[in-house]
């Protein structure tokens, strides 16, 4: 989308963009402005349409290589419903006044009735997953901000061009980062420590060669 007034701001020579809340976020979605389901994200009080897509492909579809993707993560994380979690796929997770992203999978703890009147919490979350391809960058750096900031323990980047997941660990709120990065390749086991239980994911069993 050709946006040149967003140049202009970001060059400080034009007005600031008013920002939304998650409340007047959710009260557009009610009056039918935003379509509900619409692949739409709060990112720092700003409307972000969410990229599915896979390389080459259309931005406004989502890709049967990320769709794979997810579907495989959806199959490897499953047993966290043995051990008081649930997987919260492509939904949103409220992190702040005007921070609510849409991340491909959460895994959150209780159970997915104990959010009827509200969308996970980061103190509900134990990670957070981007399967990335056009957005790999995106999510190194304005999605670990977003994370690392609400303190969410675990974050994870399915890395689909680089054929690796990235587990990014010990989140610094006040900088907006992680302290720990670790890269998992082809044939290496992810680990993901639940209290005293552990779920190993293949790499291999996720993303498709």
């Amino acid at each position: 989308m050709n946006a040149p007034v967003l140049e202009e701001v970001l060059a400080g020579r034009a007005p600031g963009v008013l920002s939304l809340t998650v409340d007047q976020y959710h009260r557009m979605i009610e009056l039918g402005i935003l379509r509900e389901g619409e692949a739409t994200e709060l990112i720092d009080g700003i409307l972000v349409r969410k990229d599915r897509s896979d390389t080459g492909g259309n931005p406004m579809a989502h890709g049967p290589r990320h769709s794979l993707v997810l579907k495989r993560l959806l199959r490897q994380l499953q047993p966290v419903a043995s051990h008081g979690y649930h997987l919260h796929p492509q939904l949103p997770v409220t992190l702040a006044d005007m921070q609510e992203p849409e991340p491909d999978l959460a895994v959150v703890r209780g159970q997915a009735e104990d959010f009827l009147d509200r969308h996970p919490r980061s103190s509900d979350l134990l990670a957070s997953i981007e399967v990335s391809d056009t957005t790999l960058d995106y999510d190194r750096t304005t999605k670990q901000r977003l994370y690392a900031q609400a303190g969410i323990v675990l974050y994870w980047i399915v890395n689909i061009p680089e054929g690796q997941i990235e587990v990014y660990e010990r989140p610094i709120p006040a900088e907006g980062r992680y302290a720990v990065r670790k890269d998992f390749g082809r044939g290496q086991l992810v680990r993901l420590e639940i209290g005293n239980a552990a779920i190993e994911v293949p790499v291999d069993q996720v993303i498709p060669r």
